[in-house]
Formats: C-alpha cells, structure tokens, sequence
C-alpha cells in the first residue's frame, strides 16, 4: 500500500548506522514517498561520533536514495510536526525493542493523537545487530562486515584508533 504524499521520520541515535538500519530504510521507501532520517542528539547516549559525523555517514551511505537526513533534540512529536509529518518509522528486533517501542508509540500518540507509529520487522539476518554490537566487535578488532557499511566500518575504525 502506497502512501500518497506521505513523509515518514526514521529517528534514532545512529551511533553508527548499520546494515540494519538501512535494511530499514530501503523497505521504508517501498511504503512512503519520502524519508527523514533524524539524527537524535540525545547526549545522554554517551554517542562516539557527533551529530555531524553521524548526518554524513548516513548521507554516504544512502546516496541516491529518496531521503532527507536531519537531526532534532527535544520531543519527536514536536519535531514530526515540525516537518509536517505525523508517521514515524521503528524498526523492531527482538521482544525486548517490543516492550520499550510500544510504550513510545503510546506516548507518542498520548502527547499528539495524530501520530502513527509503523513498526517494520528487521530482516533475520540483522536480528541480533545493534550499534553498540558493533562498537564492541570493533573495539576489540572483530570483522565488521556483517553489520556495517564498509564506509562506517573504516570510520569507526579510525575513530576507535585500530
């Protein structure tokens, strides 16, 4: 089913975006027309790379895609708003993302009743796959090329200093 007009928001930390994020966004933009990707700045996180850093390996990596990158503090709904959207993207991976996402779904739609929240399924081969994964595997010089773009693999390679 083809949104007509539709934006979607992809929010999320990205502190580095995996092969699982964009499995994500690649069958996003088979539902929506188009595709923000917001950057979180959430300092909170303790993220490796900054918020720039993080917008333009996600720009690398999705070149030639139908996307917006972008970031945002404060409340996500405030930022859909903002950007006329009212549909935010969440990508699942086990039963424990369940538990968390499905009470920010509810709060979302508690703080602004026009929001929708989709859930996409990560694809089986990513299942196990989270950021701070590969920031261990790569803290400790394991091979990355599973769960990152080759381009972010590098960076964070270099970042880490190995």
């Amino acid at each position: 089913m083809q949104g007509k007009n539709k934006i979607a928001i992809y929010a999320g930390t990205f502190d580095p975006i995996t092969l699982g994020h964009v499995d994500i966004i690649k069958r996003a933009l088979k539902i929506f027309d188009r595709l923000i990707i917001a950057v979180g700045e959430n300092p909170g996180k303790k993220p490796l790379f900054s918020v720039a850093e993080r917008m333009q390996m996600i720009q690398q990596v999705t070149k030639g895609m139908k996307i917006t990158v972008d970031s945002f503090h404060g409340l996500l709904v405030d930022y859909a708003k903002k950007k006329n959207s009212s549909i935010l993207i969440r990508s699942l991976r086990a039963v424990s993302d369940f538990d968390y996402e499905f009470q920010m779904s509810i709060l979302n739609r508690q703080l602004d009743s026009k929001i929708e929240t989709v859930f996409l399924m990560t694809d089986k081969e990513y299942f196990f796959l989270s950021s701070g994964l590969a920031k261990d595997v790569a803290a400790k010089n394991g091979k990355l090329e599973s769960m990152l773009p080759s381009l972010v693999a590098k960076k964070l390679r270099q970042k880490l200093g190995n």
